[in-house]
């Protein structure tokens, strides 16, 4: 008995040290084995923090590796079942398309009439995108090197950055902003065309602005340090980040130590498998109702009836919106350029407020505006004007976004915009991140769900009208007035 509670006390340390063990080593093997594609670039105890919070504001943000959420997750079988459902979900929405053509017309219609309707003009869309990618490859890098080398020498500093901002502003402007969209409404380009179009426009002047945000202050530095040589990237480096899955201007990113072509293929045929996805929910959920009730009188009970049948459609088109892009097209590039930070984009779909979701549905395009829109307004203001700067960023957000609509649909009609101003910003501060709770996560998620269906009805609607009434002479305010509020009663 005098033994006994010394004995157990034994087995006791030595059976806790034995699980310890265990659970060490299992670690290290899972650290590991996910080390030989993602190599850690600091220590473990660095990428916790860089992972779990924002880097400090004076350093910018940190690159590490780390996979994309959706790659850890669908190493879980039960989420790689919602995945299956998904697919399903297409093959049933090819098997209706065909049975209902082969009822309808007695034959088998393989065509893909729309595809090839809204991707048409593909010639001068690649010819517009390798000008104005030359065009940034070459013009910011050496309107940018012009300034640093003479920059130190110069008896006139500011008149001569005064004088270089000019050129590069004119550049951003006229060369990037103005060019491409002449282009795409002068040859009128389809829909589809015209997005490639004014995303790659939009993106290509981010780039160059964070290339040269970033490298300014660097000069400024040297200059100031009184330093012999004037920290100048190299053009590979610049041609890398125009590449780069990120707007975010670094000379060196973490980068993997191999390619898996493999991984990029499958990416790519799950872009391919999302545009036939698209494809077959406009052709089976959307054309129907939106070509037959552009044909009505319209009134409330139909504009009701239609928000709530686009809410099916809308949320699907979400959903293949961020897989095929944020997820499979980043992730494509990333790996073909051995990029090894893969945070595209993190748990947006466990938001609990819309403040979190809107830093974490995109992070790559959040990122650019929280360091070069929200910060660099507060450096320059002052940090008492937090709410007027979150309320700039927004307006640039939802103006950005509703150029990009209306250039590509060829109609102004300012849905998005004010859903993004009136209600984006009423529950950025209502649903605040002091929400928590399954039923802020429910709230979210049904005012997402309206929000779809009310952009798919109205833009529809609004195509269709003006597909249906068109005008001979429009005026200028004839493109600025909905045609959908008065194309009915024409009818």
């Amino acid at each position: 008995q005098q033994l006994k509670p010394a004995f157990m006390k034994e087995v006791d340390s030595h059976f806790t040290e034995f699980v310890n063990s265990l659970v060490a080593k299992s670690a290290f093997l899972d650290s590991s084995s996910s080390a030989s594609l993602f190599p850690a670039s600091c220590s473990e105890k660095e990428l916790h923090k860089a992972k779990t919070s924002r880097a400090p504001p004076e350093h910018g943000k940190i690159f590490t590796a780390r996979r994309s959420l959706l790659d850890e997750l669908f190493e879980v079988s039960h989420i790689r079942t919602i995945y299956h459902m998904f697919i399903a979900l297409l093959i049933v929405f090819i098997l209706s398309t065909l049975l209902v053509d082969f009822i309808d017309e007695g034959r088998l219609v393989l065509g893909f009439d729309l595809l090839v309707f809204v991707f048409g003009k593909f010639p001068v869309v690649f010819c517009t995108w390798l000008c104005m990618f030359c065009a940034t490859v070459f013009i910011p890098y050496n309107l940018f090197i012009w300034w640093a080398q003479g920059y130190s020498s110069s008896s006139h500093r500011v008149i001569r950055s005064l004088f270089y901002g000019m050129l590069f502003t004119l550049f951003q402007t006229a060369g990037l902003g103005f060019g491409p969209t002449y282009i795409a409404v002068s040859y009128a380009l389809p829909p589809a065309s015209r997005f490639i179009v004014i995303l790659e426009q939009v993106r290509l002047v981010m780039k160059a602005h964070s290339f040269v945000r970033e490298n300014v202050p660097r000069v400024l530095s040297s200059v100031k340090d009184k330093s012999s040589t004037v920290p100048v990237p190299r053009i590979s480096q610049y041609l890398y980040f125009l590449f780069a899955p990120t707007l975010i201007y670094r000379d060196n990113y973490p980068r993997n130590p191999t390619i898996r072509w493999g991984y990029v293929a499958t990416k790519f045929a799950q872009v391919l498998g999302s545009l036939f996805y698209a494809y077959y929910i406009f052709v089976r959920l959307c054309i129907p109702q939106f070509r037959n009730s552009s044909q009505e009188t319209f009134n409330l009970r139909g504009l009701v009836l239609c928000i709530f049948n686009s809410i099916l459609p809308g949320v699907l088109i979400l959903f293949l919106v961020f897989f095929a892009f944020l997820h499979c097209w980043l992730n494509a590039f990333a790996e073909m350029l051995r990029f090894a930070d893969r945070m595209f984009y993190k748990d947006w779909w466990n938001s609990t407020s819309y403040a979190n979701y809107y830093r974490t549905w995109n992070v790559v395009v959040h990122d650019w505006l929280y360091y070069y829109a929200y910060r660099d307004f507060l450096w320059f203001f002052g940090k008492k004007f937090k709410a007027a700067a979150m309320l700039s960023v927004f307006t640039v957000s939802a103006a950005v976004h509703e150029y990009v609509l209306s250039i590509c649909f060829g109609y102004f009609y300012p849905v998005l915009f004010c859903l993004f101003m009136c209600f984006g910003m009423l529950f950025n501060f209502i649903l605040n991140d002091r929400r928590k709770g399954p039923i802020w996560n429910v709230i979210m998620w049904t005012s997402l769900f309206l929000g779809q269906g009310v952009i798919i009805c109205l833009y529809s609607q609004e195509w269709y009208a003006r597909q249906y009434c068109p005008m001979e002479n429009p005026t200028f305010l004839d493109y600025l007035k909905p045609r959908s509020w008065s194309c009915h009663m024409k009818m």
